[in-house]
């Protein structure tokens, strides 16, 4: 199973001639880089100037086609020569006020116009940690729920398009990463969770993520020392330089 790393720009870069620029200094830096998947997620506005690179979407809508001013659905999405779309993120949570029903049905349809989903889950603060650090998510219900709400309803045969992203979001843009042992704890739980709603063989089928606070020096521990699948990386991955070693050091601890 290859590493996949994705570039989340958010509300980046400003102009159609910078984001164009940008991802072609991504695309010709892992030029030769092997093993690694890579996605490059831009503003809507942005998808049809990326070049050959491959890209998703940072959201959709949870319809298809209709009256819904300002929305993406992921048929366009789909039509646009993305491969996948990022579901649940916090930010959508926080200011959009995105629910975990309005999440499920946005899972369901991209699954439905044949997109992979990239779902977001995490806690808010750290108090899922003891005092010493070690997890203690099995007294934390909050992940455990939002997968579930979050895949209610999709069958086992979807399960191998779906991509887990463990974003906490007391690491997001904070510069207060988790641990790799944070990580790799995380992705036992969620494989463990995904087991209980599908299979084991299922579960193993997801790759798991992480996000939050991800840079060229942390990339490869958590990849090597967490275990995490690849990574999902916010602001590290405007900068083409930075973003590049990214991937030549998953490539290489992979």
């Amino acid at each position: 199973m290859k590493k996949l790393i994705i570039a989340n720009w958010k509300m980046n870069p400003q102009t159609s001639a910078e984001a164009e620029e940008l991802a072609s200094d991504i695309q010709q830096g892992i030029r030769g880089v092997k093993g690694v998947e890579v996605i490059i997620c831009p503003p809507f506005s942005h998808l049809a100037i990326v070049g050959s690179i491959s890209k998703g979407g940072q959201d959709c809508h949870f319809e298809q086609k209709g009256a819904y001013t300002g929305a993406v659905s992921p048929a366009m999405l789909k039509d646009m020569g993305c491969e996948y779309v990022i579901v649940g993120h916090s930010e959508r949570k926080q200011y959009f006020g995105e629910t975990d029903e309005v999440i499920n049905r946005k899972v369901k349809a991209a699954l439905k116009a044949g997109l992979k989903v990239v779902l977001c889950i995490g806690e808010d603060t750290r108090d899922s940690f003891d005092s010493k650090g070690h997890w203690t998510h099995e007294l934390d219900p909050k992940l455990k729920e939002q997968i579930i709400r979050a895949l209610e309803g999709v069958k086992k045969s979807s399960i191998q398009n779906i991509v887990v992203a463990y974003e906490p979001v007391w690491a997001i843009g904070t510069g207060n990463p988790a641990t790799p042992d944070d990580v790799l704890s995380a992705k036992i739980f969620i494989r463990k969770i995904l087991s209980n709603l599908y299979d084991r063989k299922e579960a193993d089928k997801v790759r798991v993520l992480y996000g939050g606070s991800t840079n060229k020096k942390n990339a490869a521990q958590f990849i090597k020392d967490g275990q995490a699948d690849g990574l999902l990386v916010g602001g590290a991955s405007l900068d083409a330089d930075e973003f590049v070693e990214m991937v030549k050091s998953i490539h290489e601890n992979s």
